[in-house]
């Protein structure tokens, strides 16, 4: 029975009618699809009053700094999405706003599913979740799936975690290849919602958001796209790569889904996906990384740090296309080419020597698409201070990579209209100076 009157409009009239002895909660995170839902599939299985659920973590919301930000409006769309698909099978789905711990201390369902979260905060949470269910003898069982293999299920020989993706990613297509993927067909299963009224839902005022205006991408897989992408990958004027990164971030697509799609038609597409894994299990086995290098002598960097130039490179006013291009369209769109997200990494942190970890933040805060995982392990890798990184000495040439890689400038104009007039700035670094100050310090700090 629900007893915190501030729960009850997420509820209705009858809270303790929605919540009972006998109804087995299932909690969406970053999963939100009915479809080949590993969590959901096993609810469903096991129990024949499943309600679906969902919770805004304020320890969360309260640290996001844009009331705009757009993954919360993209959060609720597909909330919205999830609800209508639940309530045309005669159930609900339940939101709830506020701290997942005072959420859980308030309920007294049969049982709690949901599915794995390896991120240190959902670790910490997850474990005083289980700890405050268990004191009431209620079950909270999780599952694998939002990636293919976790943990320490591809290891090496001596059961160490790789830390070289190569290896890593021949481990990972050996194991694939004796262990088939499974489909968790949870739509057999429906019948074992529980059968309710509509349920109340917020608005993103309530959440304490405003509306993006931002489009976001499509839950399509293109299969042409799939079948050129290593062609097309590295050019950002094209259409050439699937954009579902975002679907893949909330789980509005199945991993197992894309990664039977990629086996079939594009291996290049597939090695994505697999440091995806690499990345999650990087983070699961050193979670150092998501404050300190995973290299522990890059910790000693003296970095410049400068703020004027890390506004500029913020604002897409380096005087350097290829990077300004890139950190408009982050900031307009919430998306970034993955290489142009090199090309403005490496920028920062090797034409100015600004930390690392100013970028990966102000990655966090504006990709639609942040995954803590990988955006830390993109971060590491282009700064060399992760597993598997480039090594300190490799300094993208942003001028040379705008030439390759977008030759009619139709990418840099589209966000740089400005480009050939006297309101585009002068370069705020010469290249060649930036670099050779790079490799100094570098060299000085790491070899010493």
């Amino acid at each position: 029975m629900v007893k915190d009157k501030t729960l009850k409009r997420f509820f209705g009239s009858s809270p303790e009618r929605t919540i009972d002895s006998t109804t087995t909660l299932f909690w969406f995170r970053r999963d939100l699809r009915l479809q080949d839902n590993v969590g959901l599939y096993h609810a469903l299985s096991e129990n024949p009053m499943v309600l679906g659920f969902f919770i805004f973590d304020t320890v969360i919301l309260d640290k996001l700094e844009d009331e705009t930000d757009a993954r919360v409006d993209f959060i609720l769309q597909s909330l919205a999405i999830l609800k209508q698909s639940l309530e045309k099978l005669g159930s609900s789905l339940l939101v709830y706003h506020g701290d997942p711990i005072e959420f859980f201390k308030h309920i007294n369902p049969r049982s709690v599913y949901t599915n794995h979260d390896y991120e240190p905060y959902a670790r910490q949470r997850d474990n005083e979740v289980q700890q405050i269910l268990a004191k009431k003898e209620i079950a909270f069982k999780t599952y694998k799936d939002q990636v293919i293999f976790e943990r320490d299920e591809i290891l090496k020989s001596d059961n160490s975690p790789y830390t070289v993706y190569t290896p890593y990613s021949r481990k990972w297509k050996a194991t694939l290849s004796s262990t088939p993927i499974e489909n968790f067909n949870t739509e057999c299963l429906f019948n074992h919602f529980k059968k309710i009224t509509p349920l109340a839902f917020p608005t993103l005022s309530e959440l304490g958001f405003k509306a993006s205006g931002m489009a976001f991408p499509e839950r399509t897989i293109k299969r042409s796209v799939i079948e050129q992408y290593h062609l097309q990958r590295d050019f950002p004027a094209i259409d050439g790569t699937s954009r579902l990164s975002v679907h893949l971030r909330f789980g509005t697509v199945s991993i197992r889904m894309l990664v039977r799609i990629a086996m079939d038609i594009n291996e290049k597409w597939l090695n994505e996906l697999i440091w995806r894994d690499f990345y999650h299990m990087i983070l699961w086995h050193f979670p150092h990384v998501v404050t300190s290098a995973f290299k522990p002598a890059y910790d000693q960097i003296p970095w410049r740090n400068d703020y004027t130039e890390f506004s500029a490179w913020c604002n897409g006013e380096t005087g350097y296309p290829i990077v300004d291009a890139g950190m408009r369209e982050l900031n307009a769109t919430g998306y970034m080419h993955n290489r142009v997200r090199m090309i403005t990494a490496s920028f920062l942190v090797k034409h100015l020597l600004i930390d690392w970890r100013w970028g990966e933040a102000y990655f966090a805060r504006k990709l639609l698409d942040f995954d803590l995982a990988s955006n830390n392990g993109g971060w590491q890798w282009v700064a060399g201070s992760g597993c598997d990184a480039v090594p300190y000495f490799r300094i993208f040439n942003p001028t040379r990579q705008a030439e390759k890689f977008d030759p009619d400038q139709r990418y840099i104009r589209k966000w740089i209209p400005e480009m050939a007039t006297s309101q585009y700035p002068q370069p705020i670094v010469e290249h060649t100076v930036a670099r050779d100050r790079a490799l100094k310090t570098l060299k000085a700090t790491l070899s010493s």
